[in-house]
């Protein structure tokens, strides 16, 4: 259902390029699965049993009472729900990719099988090969998509939560290696050989799993401050402790209350003990001090070391990542410096082309602007195929008859040329 409405969606959009298409669907199936395999996950680990109340007023929902952690935390539910829902998925996903394409190439054996008794075909000998590779599973567009959704699903369950459940990374080595095996198999034995397709990356998937990245120190940090008793107990070591031990801490961390200011129909059922006083685990003044029921200074006190602890584990994770990508880079020293050194020769080589192809540009438009000043004259063109005539008829030629064929009469370098200021007047005066 999520497919249909992801591509749905991406159609509405118009987008121009396939690209941006794949990516725009990629994006939406990726936050559809995500509420659906991580809403409540999130809700065990930073919603459940916060926001409860103190006996006596509740905070009601629909005039529901909100569900409350057990004695030891949200943290233990939240570490069985993790190993269910990521080894449950895990196992049922291998399970479906070994049965559904054997499941297809069964439905396109029956096919294949009916459509050569229907037209009356048979082969001698045995099927060929291409007859057995059709009827396999065909490998589509989109194929690959469900793998990878998988991948980054586990990703987010090793990442995101690994503080209430540390052997996620454990469960998904075992997965992957099986996987590994599993995938080979199903790509040889029950799909057609898909044809490769040239890509530049692997799309949206990069930057989906840089976010799940800066997602889980976010998570992580306020998983160990508000859904663990890490910081309670250490600020209890700290500041009340003599010893600086537990000892004591159980009975610190549990406040009074009593039973006569329960609202009516919620008091304890009569028993033989007359209980008058019920503890419960919070931060609150008694009943008998002078703002009953009120938050006390080390529930403030703890919130704050909460706050702090997060942000200090969040800057110490960040530059941990700045130390490893320096330390780590995604491309060694020489090879970077060996890229660079072919671009500068690959631009250089360029550049000099360019510039020998704008010279030679510039000569032949040069040339042609002479050689239509000196052709837009019809006679011209004459006089110069008479003289190419003359040049090719020539057997015996003096130099200054060469000269008078090649420049005319009325160049200065031919033989009898005469300046037009030593030339006088042939026209004889009229007598009247």
């Amino acid at each position: 259902m999520y497919t249909f409405v992801a591509e749905y969606l991406t159609e509405l959009e118009l987008l121009r390029t396939q690209t941006e298409f794949d990516d725009s669907l990629t994006l939406k199936i990726y936050l559809l699965q995500f509420v659906n395999y991580y809403a409540s996950i999130f809700y065990i680990a930073f919603f459940k049993g916060k926001f409860i109340g103190y006996p006596g007023d509740y905070n009601r929902f629909f005039n529901f009472r909100q569900e409350e952690c057990g004695f030891g935390g949200c943290l233990m539910e939240l570490c069985i729900q993790l190993a269910i829902i990521m080894v449950g998925k895990q196992t049922l996903n291998s399970i479906l990719e070994m049965l559904l394409p054997q499941f297809y190439k069964w439905l396109n054996v029956i096919k294949v099988s009916g459509s050569r008794l229907k037209s009356g075909w048979s082969m001698k000998g045995g099927a060929k090969r291409w007859l057995r590779d059709l009827k396999l599973v065909q490998w589509g567009s989109r194929s690959l998509f469900p793998e990878y959704l998988e991948m980054v699903l586990q990703y987010g369950f090793v990442t995101i939560f690994v503080a209430a459940f540390p052997l996620a990374p454990f469960f998904a080595l075992i997965n992957n290696v099986l996987e590994m095996r599993l995938d080979a198999k199903k790509l040889i034995t029950y799909h057609r050989r898909p044809v490769s397709q040239r890509v530049r990356d692997i799309g949206i998937w990069y930057r989906i799993l840089d976010c799940i990245g800066k997602l889980s120190v976010i998570t992580n940090g306020f998983i160990i401050a508000f859904t663990s008793d890490f910081i309670p107990r250490l600020v209890y070591r700290i500041v009340v402790s003599p010893d600086g031990s537990l000892n004591g801490y159980m009975n610190y961390s549990l406040a009074y209350f009593d039973t006569r200011h329960l609202q009516p129909g919620s008091e304890p059922q009569m028993t033989e003990y007359n209980i008058t006083i019920c503890r419960y685990p919070d931060y609150r003044e008694p009943p008998w001090s002078e703002k009953p029921y009120e938050r006390t200074s080390m529930y403030w006190h703890i919130l704050a070391a909460r706050l702090a602890f997060v942000v200090v584990f969040e800057n110490i994770v960040a530059l941990v990542m700045i130390f490893v990508r320096w330390g780590i880079p995604d491309m060694p020293c020489e090879l970077r410096d060996q890229i660079r050194r072919e671009a500068y020769i690959t631009n250089e080589i360029i550049i000099k082309q360019e510039t020998i192809r704008a010279r030679n540009e510039k000569y032949c438009d040069v040339a042609s602007a002479r050689t239509t000043f000196r052709d837009s004259n019809p006679s011209a063109n004459f006089i110069k195929m008479e003289q190419i005539e003359q040049l090719m008829n020539a057997t015996n030629m003096s130099g200054a008859q060469l000269d008078l064929v090649i420049h005319g009469p009325n160049n200065p370098v031919a033989p009898g040329y005469v300046r037009a200021s030593e030339r006088r007047d042939s026209i004889e005066p009229v007598s009247l």
